[in-house]
This record gives C-alpha cells, sequence and structure tokens, in this order.
C-alpha cells in the first residue's frame, strides 16, 4: 500500500529536473511511495528525462506528460489533475526545480506525522540558492517546534519552502474557500495548520532554488505587486469569515502589510 504520494510539477525544468528525481528515487522508507510528477507542455527536453527516470524506476515514477498546457486553461494541476490520482495517506511537495538532500526525509516527516495525530501538516528548514550559490535558509530557524497558525499566517507563504512541506492527504485535497480564491503553498499552509499548528523540523532536507526561469517567483518579476497583492488581501478576507473570525487580530496585520505595498507601488 502507497504510503505518501510526492506531486512535482515541472515545467521546462531540463536543467534542474534530474537533481528534483534523484532525490526522489534516493529516498530509504520502509513503506512504498510514487512520485506524480506532472509535465505542463514542456519546450524543451524536460518531458524526455522524466520518461527515462519512469523507465528506470516504474515503480516509483508515474509520469504524466501534457502535450498542452494545462495552466494556460486555467486548471490547477496538482490540484485538479494529480489530486484523483494520489494514492498515500500523505502527501509531499517538490517542484521541479528543487530538491531533496536528506535520502530519510519522507520516513522523519512521516514518523513526526504519525507521533502527532492532531497535526496535518509539517515542514522543514530549506537551504535556498540563487544562482547557484547559497544564499540563506527557508524556515524559523534550527529549532523543530510546532508553529501556531496564526505564525504561518503572518508568514505570507514565506515561513517554509513548498519542497519542505508534506501533509495528510485529506489536508491537501481539501478545497477550501480561500484555496479556490487564491491556489498557492500559502493557503495550504494555512488550511492544514488550522486544526493543529505546523510541525517544523529544525533539520534542513531540502533545496529551494530562487529566481529560477518559469518558477512562480520568477514569473511574477513582471507583474507589479500591486496587481496581485489584492488577490491576497481577499483571500485572507475569506479565510477570517471561514473561520468566524478566529484569526481576525493576525488576519488584520497581514492585510494591513499587504495594503502598504500596494499604497507604496502606486506612489512609485
Amino acid at each position: 500500500m502507497i504510503k505518501v504520494s510526492v506531486i512535482c510539477l515541472a515545467y521546462n525544468h531540463e536543467a534542474y529536473i534530474r537533481k528534483a528525481l534523484d532525490g526522489f528515487v534516493m529516498q530509504q522508507t520502509d513503506f512504498q511511495f510514487e512520485v506524480l510528477v506532472h509535465d505542463d507542455a514542456s519546450s524543451d527536453g524536460t518531458a524526455a528525462i522524466i520518461r527515462e527516470y519512469a523507465a528506470r524506476w516504474p515503480d516509483i515514477i508515474r509520469p504524466v506528460l501534457q502535450t498542452e498546457n494545462q495552466h494556460a486553461k486555467g486548471l490547477r494541476t496538482g490540484l485538479d489533475i494529480l489530486g484523483p490520482m494520489i494514492q498515500g495517506e500523505y502527501v509531499a511537495l517538490c517542484e521541479g526545480d528543487d530538491y531533496w538532500t536528506d535520502p530519510h526525509k519522507l520516513s522523519r516527516q512521516v514518523a513526526a506525522l504519525e507521533a502527532h495525530p492532531e497535526i496535518d501538516i509539517c515542514a522543514h528548514r530549506t537551504k535556498k540558492v540563487k544562482n547557484g550559490r547559497p544564499h540563506g535558509y527557508e524556515g524559523p530557524g534550527r529549532r523543530t517546534r510546532i508553529i501556531p497558525a496564526e505564525e504561518v499566517i503572518m508568514g505570507g507563504g514565506g515561513l517554509v519552502a513548498t519542497c519542505s512541506i508534506m501533509c495528510r492527504r485529506d489536508a491537501y485535497l481539501n478545497d477550501t474557500p480561500m484555496r479556490k480564491a487564491l491556489f498557492l503553498d500559502y493557503t495550504l499552509q494555512v488550511q492544514a495548520s488550522l486544526r493543529g499548528g505546523m510541525l517544523y523540523l529544525g533539520d534542513c532536507m531540502s533545496v529551494y532554488r530562487r529566481g529560477v526561469p518559469n518558477s512562480w517567483t520568477t514569473s511574477r518579476r513582471s507583474i507589479r505587486k500591486i496587481d496581485y497583492y489584492p488577490a491576497f488581501i481577499r483571500m485572507l478576507e475569506i479565510l477570517d469569515e471561514w473561520t468566524e473570525g478566529r484569526y481576525s487580530s493576525v488576519i488584520r496585520i497581514r492585510k494591513a502589510r499587504y495594503t502598504f505595498h500596494i499604497i507604496i507601488g502606486k506612489l512609485l
């Protein structure tokens, strides 16, 4: 039986995807896991590399290779396409331009979540790399702890790296109103932490590449912050209503920060 389903989204990641795939197949576990690798009609050699790994590790790598770009059609590939394919009790995330560095990552996160049945999401410290050089770390320090939902909300999505996230299957598939409004790992982090917080492991077990072409961050460099921050504010308003005001104080602060950036952006 599959214990963990790994979701890997790739698009024109020919220069990086091998590192990601190597990080998956090197995992040492006493349970079965699968890797759902979605290539969104890349124009480079990404799909060919995925096929190569799927042929070598057919029991692990499950390729989903598109001939037409699904993101351009408005589909949320990680949920709308791969969601129905998930077999595991847990879901781990790693985009095609990031990679894992610890062969026991999956085992450690599964053990951590099984020791804390009251928690739905686990993340860990991640090394950041920009232009091939170390660029600090993502994650609130080296101490293992439970991060309250309020701190996750305040993090704005930058508290932990996407490639460090593992959550329970039901938490990942839960298509909440705020997730419908804004489908990002930020909303997943928030909604999955509402029940018992986020379990954070202080050890570094992955690498997040910054500034990679076709990544979320890079694709938005051409878009002014004032153009997409309103969507974050609307999502937080939906969260506030959905949770019946339980997090109103922290949501108000987070919204004020986005509003400040919008005002500054209009002045520049």
